[in-house]
Formats: structure tokens, sequence, C-alpha cells
């Protein structure tokens, strides 16, 4: 498995992994149609790859027999609350790689970025009721912290828990 920032021209195989696992994950949290309707390309167009700079957020992905495989995303944090503290924005796996050791590798490259960049601490939001991506977090020492949110994310309406850990 290969780690390497995402760049120019990653956008449509990241948003298919990043859809493909809404639709998994997501199933019985979110509405089936609403998950059934989601388009790749239309998410491919909300990234920016081309845009770099140390108050930007970096997304790394995992890359296995020459494909992305998986993304991970982390900056600075968006929470006023949380700070000072960067952020784990996001994490996807595509599910065909779930349980193969991808998602660890990318959360450590995450965390391992954040401290690079002189956090000790970090949060992330995980969709509430979902239970294995809360199991995933507390084994990597991930902790909720009692915050709870409505959002909106990619046009609908959820409810988040918020996470917390210390950096090393």
């Amino acid at each position: 498995m290969l780690l390497r920032r995402a760049e120019p021209g990653d956008e449509p195989v990241v948003a298919e992994v990043h859809v493909r696992s809404w639709q998994v994950a997501y199933r019985g949290l979110l509405p089936d149609a609403y998950l059934d309707a989601l388009d790749p390309a239309a998410w491919a167009k909300r990234y920016t790859f081309d845009q770099t700079g140390p108050e930007r957020p970096v997304t790394t992905v995992a890359i296995v027999d020459g494909a992305i495989r998986g993304f991970a995303t982390a900056g600075t944090c968006r929470d006023d609350e949380a700070r000072p503290a960067g952020e784990l924005y996001a994490i996807y796996v595509h599910p065909d790689w779930w349980g193969s050791g991808m998602g660890r590798a990318l959360i450590g490259d995450a965390r391992r970025r954040l401290e690079s960049l002189g956090y000790q601490r970090a949060v992330l939001w995980v969709l509430a009721g979902n239970e294995r991506a809360q199991r995933f977090y507390r084994r990597d020492g991930w902790n909720g912290d009692g915050s709870g949110r409505r959002d909106e994310v990619h046009g609908i309406t959820v409810d988040e828990l918020r996470y917390r850990r210390a950096l090393p």
C-alpha cells in the first residue's frame, strides 16, 4: 500500500470511494433514496486538491494495485469550541477494502500530519449511530466528549458526535 498526498486528477476516484463508502456505511442511517442517488461526478467537483497552503486541509490517498482505495483529510479544526486543535475531516475506505488495515494506515498518517503542524490534540465528527466507525475511532484512542451537533453534510442534515484524542 502506498500513501501519498492527493493531487489534481484524483478527484473522480476519491469521489467514487467516498460515495461508495457512504452508500454502504450509512445504509439504515440515512434515507435509501438519498444514498442511491449519490453522484460521484458531482462530489468530485467539491474537492480542491489543487489548492495548497498552511491553512488548507490535506488529503492523503491510499493506493493498492495502482488504484486509490481510500483517503483521509485533515487540517485545522473548524470547531471554535475545540480550538486549538487539528481535525480529521474525513476518512473513507472503499468497502471492498474494509478490514485490510488501510483505515489504520490512513488515520495514523493523519495524526502524524496534525502533530507535525504543532497540534497536541485533535477532534473529529462521526455520524450518530455509526457504531462501526465509533469502534474504529475508539481503537485508535479517540473518545466521545459528549458534544453533538446537527449539521448539513453533502446536502443532508445529520446528527454527529464529537470525538477527541491527544496527539503524542
